[in-house]
């Protein structure tokens, strides 16, 4: 893929990228840090992309890699080594801000849930999660453009009610 041809490629993703980036970090500036990290780790790997390859796939795939890397070095920045005589600090109470452990869902659970929907739901709710814009999914499934939002927001509301349930 020629130079112009792959920052074309690139430039024209920004708006979806953005909006996967602001999905998980929930917060506009650190969306846009994560949109320009992801943005320079593309254009400084292009010689590692091949031809025939899903580009926006590959490039959502490296926000997310950025994404989890920065999550886990802050949460390593965040460790607290208690160095006081009676380990003041570890005796501190904890909030998590959750009422218990079990208040917390991990992703292997959520994409368990979203796995057991029928195809008709999990299709295009997932390659709504991947980024993919409304008319892209209806073009690619052969269906309306109001199937696909009905679908989706069915999708999103059984996936609330199933966590709801849970607690």
């Amino acid at each position: 893929m020629a130079n112009k041809e792959f920052e074309s490629k690139l430039m024209s993703l920004q708006g979806n990228l953005l909006n996967f980036a602001y999905m998980l970090t929930s917060d506009r500036d650190n969306a846009y840090d994560l949109l320009q990290d992801t943005t320079l780790k593309a254009l400084d790997n292009e010689s590692k992309y091949v031809d025939n390859t899903n580009f926006k796939g590959w490039v959502f795939t490296i926000m997310r890699n950025i994404f989890i890397n920065n999550y886990r070095r802050s949460v390593r920045s965040q460790t607290v080594v208690d160095q006081t005589e009676d380990l003041y600090h570890l005796n501190l109470s904890q909030d998590s801000g959750l009422e218990s452990p079990e208040g917390s869902y991990g992703a292997g659970e959520i994409t368990a849930a979203i796995d057991s929907f029928p195809d008709e739901y999990r299709v295009p709710f997932s390659m709504h999660v991947a980024g993919y814009k409304y008319n892209e999914i209806a073009e690619r499934m052969g269906l309306p453009l109001g199937t696909v939002k009905s679908r989706i927001f069915f999708a999103r509301k059984k996936l609330q009610a199933q966590f709801k349930d849970y607690r």
